[in-house]
């Protein structure tokens, strides 16, 4: 299962009423929103496309370079989805990329008063211009929320990038399970939409962006990067083996390149799916069928004979004769055997014979030698 998370909407304008009648009184109704039959046939081309190159999943990516407000933003990929024909087996997504930039350092959107307007969208994703922008977006807007963002896209094919790549900032967006974007029409010189991190196409910007994605490889060490398209003309688009044959250029192993457009995107879906769970918690039960009921298992145990009333407390009686305790006989004691002598001790001896044994033990065998020569001497 390929999987690209970057397919620009068309761009409208929304058309809304500035009737002033009755203001602050009623909700105004939402703008309507109209896609040139151009667009749309331009945007169904592009579609079977990808679907040839054997992609299943599809994100339609709405750009928002304003903040967000609920007064003038409007959801244009709920009509577009409804606009196109239908494909058996291919999932469409709704994202949303919200461009950091100077003026929305302040505030762009992202507040809890929002909720409702961004819950609408599958995915959402930050593209930071400013060093700020950058740090706000890794510290803050990748912990778990209802706005929760979990893809922060970079402007690639600039000159060079508008701010540093530090590791702290880094290690943290990505232990909070963010991924950073790299759009691969601009390593062709493609033209692309802005909301992947691309701007105009060119040699000067296809050798930024191959500077660019380099440096990022680097500091992420190839863990945590999504590859997408973000590309506006059908020429561009390639397959994801295409794809993960030039990521390993940059430096990525064959796993990480292939896991970049497959596995990713998958623990990707499935953890922005944490922003409509009670603080961020998805859990997966499963259901454990055992092979055999429990009635059955009862039956195939042999039953254990109950023994109840005196029966259970009575000994049982065996053949065995009873057990009998022996002991040591003491010399000291009175008690002898049957033939009436006392029991002899084989481990003690008798004080004479411990006292001789201990002379012997000191003088040694030269004292009967000494007492010889004593007789001698007196004769």
């Amino acid at each position: 299962m390929y999987i690209d998370l970057n397919v620009p909407a068309p761009q409208v304008h929304s058309q809304q009423s500035h009737s002033k009648k009755g203001k602050g009184k009623q909700n105004a109704p939402p703008p309507k929103v109209n896609f040139a039959p151009a667009q749309l046939a331009a945007l169904e081309n592009r579609i079977d496309l990808l679907v040839h190159l054997g992609y299943t999943v599809l994100a339609l990516n709405q750009t928002a370079e304003t903040k967000l407000d609920p007064k003038n933003h409007v959801n244009v990929l709920d009509s577009l989805l409804s606009q196109l024909k239908k494909r058996p087996g291919i999932i469409f997504l709704k994202r949303l990329t919200i461009v950091l930039d100077e003026e929305s350092e302040k505030g762009f959107g992202l507040t809890t008063a929002n909720t409702p307007l961004v819950a609408s969208y599958d995915i959402l994703s930050l593209l930071p211009t400013t060093q700020g922008s950058l740090s706000l977006a890794c510290l803050t807007h990748t912990l778990p929320s209802p706005l929760t963002t979990h893809i922060i896209a970079l402007p690639l094919t600039s000159p060079r990038l508008p701010f540093r790549l530090k590791h702290t900032l880094i290690r943290t967006a990505l232990k909070n399970g963010a991924v950073f974007e790299l759009s691969y029409g601009g390593a062709l010189g493609a033209e692309a939409d802005p909301s992947g991190g691309l701007g105009e196409g060119g040699a000067g910007a296809k050798r930024n962006w191959w500077a660019n994605a380099r440096e990022v490889v680097r500091v992420t060490k190839g863990k945590g990067v999504l590859v997408s398209g973000g590309i506006v003309n059908d020429a561009d688009l390639r397959g994801a083996r295409d794809v993960a044959n030039l990521m390993t250029v940059l430096g990525l192993s064959p796993d990480a390149a292939h896991s970049a457009s497959t596995k990713l995107p998958q623990s990707l879906i499935l953890r922005a799916q944490t922003r409509r769970a009670y603080r961020a918690v998805l859990s997966e039960p499963k259901i454990v069928i055992p092979n055999t009921s429990p009635i059955q298992a009862n039956i195939d145990v042999d039953p254990v004979p109950a023994v109840s009333g005196e029966a259970a407390q009575a000994p049982t009686a065996t053949n065995t004769p009873p057990a009998t305790i022996t002991s040591s006989a003491n010399p000291s004691d009175g008690s002898r055997n049957e033939h009436g002598k006392r029991p002899r001790d084989e481990g003690t001896a008798s004080p004479a014979k411990v006292g001789a044994t201990s002379d012997d033990a000191k003088d040694g065998p030269g004292r009967k030698k000494k007492k010889k020569t004593n007789k001698e001497t007196e004769s």
